[in-house]
């Protein structure tokens, strides 16, 4: 993975560890890396990486075990699929809604579309 400029790095670690957790890579219990694994694959300071975990702490999504590291609390999943899909709902959704407005998109075309696209992620 490469870090981009669109949000800071702390922020890119947060969606990394949160979408390793929805994907099924990260489980209960497990460890994530550390931030001295973060320091030596992406050469970022490790105060970058531990103000990324410290937010998944914050939130609930991680703990931590005293000399041992960050790891994935039960709640992870369903806290992050909460969160995500409020995000959706309140800035995505809007906006498409704007753009399908602009683009004298209908409701009908537009579900027509996403059926048609779900159908081609899924095979993929």
């Amino acid at each position: 993975m490469k870090f981009n400029d669109d949000k800071p790095i702390f922020m890119q670690i947060v969606d990394m560890i949160e979408n390793k957790i929805l994907e099924g890579n990260l489980k209960n219990d497990d460890q994530t890396p550390s931030t001295n694994d973060f320091q030596k694959v992406f050469s970022i300071n490790p105060a970058t990486a531990r103000k990324g975990l410290n937010i998944l702490v914050d939130e609930g999504i991680l703990y931590k075990k005293r000399g041992m590291g960050m790891f994935v609390t039960d709640d992870a999943y369903n806290i992050i699929l909460e969160k995500r899909q409020k995000e959706f709902f309140d800035d995505f959704i809007p906006s498409l809604v704007r753009e399908m407005d602009r683009l004298n998109i209908s409701k009908d075309r537009f579900l027509e579309e996403l059926d048609k696209n779900r159908d081609e992620v899924k095979n993929d």
